[in-house]
């Protein structure tokens, strides 16, 4: 590592960093687990918080004051993934590459579960990207895709200024 890195300051938060904490938060909620039966692994849990992340990346492009905070989202996700590969080990030469995709992977989610919701057809979209091919049980996907459609819904009555603030619905 070079000196001057050492030493500087870090960066000011990010606009929607407190947002993110709560999409993380809300991830991570041991329900999606046990009744949803998201796998409980370092993917599972991405793939959970992608699909969180998406329902609220949808709230806001429905709205043209979203286009920041979306942007800002995006960036704090990709200095979270940074964070979480360089913990599990991973070096310089590969966290690029990582980062790059997750990115295409939360674009992926981010149009499956949109036309998902669109068109009715979110459990197949759920099937293949947050249980990745391997279907769960009927109940357990009835189950996470009815908590994200509702969340979804309750994301569209709350303000862009109290989702900064991490106002997120239950």
């Amino acid at each position: 590592m070079r000196l001057p890195r050492l030493f500087r300051r870090a960066p000011p938060p990010r606009v929607a960093a407190t947002l993110y904490d709560a999409v993380v938060a809300h991830g991570r909620q041991p329900h999606w687990y046990l009744d949803g039966q998201v796998p409980d692994t370092l993917d599972g849990r991405f793939d959970m918080i992608a699909a969180i992340l998406a329902m609220v990346m949808l709230r806001l492009e429905g709205e043209g004051a979203g286009a920041a905070p979306a942007a800002s989202l995006a960036e704090c996700f990709v200095d979270d993934m940074d964070g979480q590969l360089r913990q599990i080990g991973f070096g310089d030469m590969v966290v690029g590459k990582h980062i790059g995709r997750m990115m295409a992977m939360l674009g992926g989610r981010l149009g499956a579960y949109r036309d998902g919701l669109a068109d009715g057809s979110l459990e197949a979209a759920l099937v293949r990207n947050l249980y990745r091919g391997v279907e769960p049980d009927a109940h357990a996907l009835v189950y996470v895709a009815a908590h994200l459609r509702r969340l979804r819904a309750a994301l569209a009555t709350v303000s862009v200024d109290d989702l900064l603030a991490g106002k997120l619905p239950e």
